[in-house]
């Protein structure tokens, strides 16, 4: 029925935003080995605990205009913006698959990936808490989910993490310094147990294509030039976003085709 159709929607759109608010806490205090439980959100600056009523998901920001109610200190609209891109790949995800165990696993990746990418941004790190465990998570789920494969889904991680560690390698051979790091590798190994093996090539020619034109655009901008480090894991996760939420087997159906791997 379509008013239960857009009663969801709504449901899984406050569940993202809040999903997204909690991801914020994640992001900034995981990689300082700080708890994202205890305390509550408070104010970096004057420390000071943020009310409930300020801490209301997108709408928090925008209530305190992008300040500390306390001591004034500026907030970044990363974190309204972390909350509502949460928020609307939550909705899109349901708008797409529907309740099932699918949505499930979807909504699962979309929250790591996302909070882990963002710390990738911030660190320059993908902390094995997200890309470990995603591969665990993703292997069970092709396991008790009846829409996949196991086979595919181990095939996707040894293919996805094997063929990055493998350019990696490569690179580390001839250039004798690191041009990957291992996090992008397991990331890649997550996104094949999560899509399957088939999801593997588009993923890293989405991801390079995008990867290539936002890291020349930013090494023409520094000192460094072509040696300016950029984290690779949002390209790969938002390629495999993309994948997951816009017919990424259609797209996989005409990668194999240019090929003539598609009989």
């Amino acid at each position: 029925m379509p008013y239960e159709s857009e009663f969801f929607l709504a449901v899984f759109f406050l569940l993202g935003a809040c999903l997204g608010s909690f991801a914020n806490v994640v992001i900034c205090r995981m990689p300082q080995g700080e708890s994202v439980v205890f305390p509550s959100s408070f104010c970096r600056a004057c420390r000071a605990p943020i009310k409930w009523y300020h801490n209301v998901p997108i709408l928090g920001w925008f209530i305190l205009r992008g300040k500390c109610a306390e001591c004034g200190a500026r907030f970044s609209f990363r974190y309204a913006l972390v909350e509502l891109l949460m928020a609307l790949l939550f909705a899109f995800a349901y708008h797409k698959t529907g309740l099932s165990i699918t949505l499930a696993e979807r909504l699962t990746f979309i929250f790591c990936a996302v909070t882990a990418s963002v710390i990738d941004l911030d660190h320059m790190i993908l902390p094995d808490k997200f890309t470990l465990s995603g591969i665990a998570i993703g292997l069970v789920g092709a396991l008790v989910n009846p829409e996949r494969a196991f086979l595919d889904a181990l095939l996707g991680v040894l293919v996805g993490g094997g063929s990055l560690w493998l350019v990696a390698y490569l690179y580390w051979v001839f250039r004798e310094r690191e041009g990957m790091g291992g996090g992008d590798v397991k990331l890649l190994a997550w996104i094949g147990a999560v899509l399957g093996l088939g999801s593997i090539p588009v993923v890293i020619l989405l991801s390079s294509l995008v990867g290539a034109v936002i890291g020349l655009t930013l090494s023409l901008r520094t000192k460094d030039g072509l040696r300016t480090a950029i984290p690779f894991g949002p390209y790969l996760a938002g390629a495999a976003l993309a994948y997951m939420l816009l017919d990424g087997p259609a797209w996989t159906k005409w990668y194999l085709s240019l090929h003539g791997l598609d009989q």
